[in-house]
């Protein structure tokens, strides 16, 4: 596999949820000509085979999963919230930019349990995008790239309205002028959150890196973490066996019907 190239990313897009239960899992063990035989990775081709968390909350109500980070991107600052699908709260806003700011928020969702970035992507009045989508974009497809390393997946939703909403409610709030200047961003991070798991998700757009074993990744999900799922960890890791197991088997098509969910 060639060298992996922090813009190389695709784009797909969410429409109306559909459910996900039991998504058919399908892999191709390819012929080579060694005697050890290895899975042929398979291009994700739907946003169904990575549901939201948004969507996954509305197909289970008893879902348990990681965080959502929504990510406010400006020209100077960036603002930062968490939410779970109840309530979001503003994090930070941070100043960094570029490999700085992408590390930072990577670290951020390591300490938050995060599982998925959402990340506004700006629009004008009329539904267009903007000089400004396009960096977002840059921003988000090398963010995708090393945030899928760890199983995590990167969304981008049109954010258009986000800050004045925001600005109204501090105000509301009680807020000081100067306390809005600083917090603005934050407050539009938690108004893309709260729209986001309003509409379950309706209008994502996920970034996935081009790497088929980075796609692969990112369906297989995060790890698990034991002090949050005590009973799964050991199910789960025998799964993780078998398809250990199933890679040694000779050439065919092999088709495991899986249950994601139930692992989370």
């Amino acid at each position: 596999m060639s060298s992996l190239q922090y813009f190389s990313s695709i784009t797909i897009s969410f429409g109306t949820p559909k459910c996900v239960c039991n998504t058919p899992l399908v892999t191709r063990l390819a012929p080579i000509k060694s005697r050890n035989y290895r899975l042929t990775l398979r291009a994700t081709t739907s946003i169904d085979e990575i549901p939201p968390n948004a969507v996954r909350r509305k197909i289970d109500r008893n879902w348990r999963g990681g965080f959502s980070l929504g990510v406010d991107l400006g020209l100077s600052r960036t603002g930062i919230a968490l939410s779970k699908g109840y309530t979001g709260r503003p994090l930070t806003v941070l100043k960094s930019r570029g490999q700085k700011l992408e590390t930072r928020l990577l670290q951020i969702a390591e300490e938050e349990e995060v599982d998925e970035f959402i990340i506004g992507l700006p629009r004008s009045s009329d539904g267009k995008e903007t000089i400004q989508s396009n960096k977002v974009r840059s921003v988000a497809g090398r963010l995708a790239v090393q945030a899928a390393e760890k199983g995590w997946r990167v969304y981008v939703l049109d954010e258009h309205g986000t800050s004045s909403e925001a600005s109204d409610r501090m105000i509301l709030m009680g807020l000081s002028k100067s306390e809005r200047q600083n917090r603005e961003d934050a407050y539009a991070a938690v108004v893309l959150l709260e729209r986001y798991f309003s509409t379950q998700g309706r209008g994502t757009e996920i970034i996935l890196p081009k790497s088929l074993e980075l796609q692969e990744k990112i369906k297989n999900g995060a790890l698990l973490d034991p002090d949050f799922f005590p009973g799964k960890l050991e199910e789960y890791n025998t799964f993780l066996s078998s398809l250990l197991l199933l890679s040694s088997l000779p050439c065919g098509i092999l088709a495991i019907n899986c249950d994601f969910d139930s692992f989370m």
